[in-house]
């Protein structure tokens, strides 16, 4: 393996940090690297021709009261696939919080479990006192990497491959605090979707950037009051949004705390926009819940079918003996929230719902060939969650028409990332390529990239690519083919 050492950003963390999640699987990087003629073993496909990225939370400095994993500053990797080879990079996205940071040695910013009040400065987050991280999820739109924040913020750009930062996205009356994490890429159409939400009117606005960077269209979506939507899916024609009873209150706002509170008497509200801009926003309801993540959406006749992770536990009972990290940290166990495969299908001319549960295993962080976004699809790849923290322990490729999962299961101590796939140079049909992960193996502090056949992920990796570093835990990968690099 060869190295080139890019940079090291200094840390003012304990070297003996214990905290759970800055420490173990979770344990942080300062030092960009480029590596290659990385070491094999197996073969890297000669028909895999891409570049696979992952976001994770780095912090460099201790939290001002309660660190929170999803408030570390973003740090993306790539490994580039060309020719049989394959080239890794990793650096920080330099955002002006990181870079205030930097210059002060300490946070200045409240994160995601602290009141606002303990910010130093304003922020541009949903609520205006958080830093933008940039640190949630990344896709690759017009030849750029673009990296986002949960909370809203900034669209940090850069190359896909180096990593190299290349400014960021604005077009005129983009939203004053920016746009939300899960901006979804529809590969038919070129164009970016996104949406951004707040808690001062309006609470939720949707659009679409074309695919040479112009505004398709852009427009408020009427909501009752201030929301937490994690995610959004589309189809052809459809935005789809969502309202879901787990959502901040006017009286917390107000005394600066923004935990949410689950109102199961309230049923969950879907929003169907049409993606021309034009038309009434369709309202659906369904069965209380809170939905992490969606998976894919795709219309059919008069249906518009919706498929996610409905989440059966979506606010777990505080334990009075517990510590107050304790609480905060139960919302990142998958197996206290018990989020499994749910479909949803919205009758368009009658405007009722029905839904119906595809799988009742804890999963979460699916993944789709991406060129089936928006359209019907069969394959689903989802992650095998961690019990008791946040973290994965396998794949699940779940066949969402007749029912049956194939599981790859990770020997202990070993963890893998959200799992992309892949599709082969010249690919034929919608399982025809491979599934590309990074894992972390705690047992020896190693790293490495996992690539398996996509039709068949049980038989275990064809190739695994060692990495110059133990990778960091965090959120969201993607996977953007060689022709969509420049």
């Amino acid at each position: 393996m060869k190295i080139e050492i890019l940079d090291e950003l200094p840390s003012t963390l304990p070297g003996d940090d214990t905290h759970r999640y800055r420490s173990g699987a979770w344990k942080p990087q300062t030092v960009e690297r480029r590596a290659w003629e990385l070491p094999v073993v197996g073969e890297i496909p000669s028909d895999l021709a891409g570049v696979y990225l992952r976001n994770t939370e780095n912090p460099l400095h201790e939290s001002i009261q309660q660190y929170h994993p999803f408030d570390g500053d973003a740090m993306i990797h790539s490994i580039n696939f060309a020719a049989g080879e394959a080239v890794y990079h990793n650096r920080f996205v330099r955002t002006p919080g990181l870079l205030a940071e930097l210059e002060a040695q300490r946070s200045l910013w409240a994160g995601c479990a602290e009141p606002s009040s303990v910010s130093d400065r304003d922020g541009c987050s949903t609520h205006g006192r958080m830093k933008d991280a940039a640190s949630t999820d990344v896709v690759v739109h017009q030849g750029k990497a673009v990296a986002s924040f949960w909370q809203c913020g900034d669209l940090h750009q850069m190359d896909p491959v180096s990593l190299e930062a290349d400014g960021t996205v604005a077009w005129p009356g983009m939203p004053e605090r920016g746009i939300s994490a899960h901006t979804k890429v529809d590969e038919l159409t070129g164009e970016m979707l996104w949406f951004s939400y707040g808690i001062h009117k309006p609470y939720l606005q949707v659009g679409s950037i074309d695919a040479t960077g112009g505004v398709a269209f852009q427009r408020d979506v009427e909501m009752a009051g201030p929301r937490l939507p994690h995610d959004m899916a589309f189809t052809e024609n459809y935005l789809i949004v969502n309202d879901c009873p787990l959502y901040l209150e006017q009286g917390a706002i107000d005394s600066g705390v923004y935990g949410p509170r689950f109102h199961a008497d309230e049923p969950t509200r879907f929003g169907l926009v049409p993606r021309n801009g034009d038309g009434t926003v369709r309202w659906f309801e369904a069965a209380p819940t809170f939905v992490l993540h969606w998976i894919n959406a795709y219309e059919d006749g008069n249906e518009v079918i919706l498929d996610g992770f409905f989440q059966r536990n979506p606010s777990p009972a505080v334990d009075p003996a517990a510590s107050f990290e304790d609480n905060v940290f139960r919302y990142l166990d998958m197996y206290q929230l018990r989020p499994e495969v749910r479909r949803w299908r919205f009758n368009l001319d009658t405007g009722r719902t029905s839904e119906e549960t595809l799988s009742d295993r804890v999963t979460e962080f699916g993944m789709i060939n991406g060129t089936y976004g928006g359209r019907p699809y069969r394959y689903s790849y989802n992650a095998l969650p961690c019990e008791g923290w946040f973290g994965f322990r396998g794949l699940i490729k779940h066949d969402v028409v007749n029912g049956t999962e194939t599981v790859y299961e990770l020997p202990d101590g070993v963890h893998n990332s959200e799992t992309v796939m892949a599709p082969r140079e010249g690919s034929q049909a919608e399982d025809d390529g491979y599934l590309v992960t990074f894992v972390s193996d705690m047992n020896d502090d190693s790293s490495s990239c996992m690539i398996f056949d996509a039709a068949d992920p049980a038989a275990g990796a064809i190739a695994t690519i060692g990495l110059p570093e133990r990778i960091a835990s965090g959120t969201h990968a993607t996977w953007a083919p060689a022709s969509a690099l420049s």
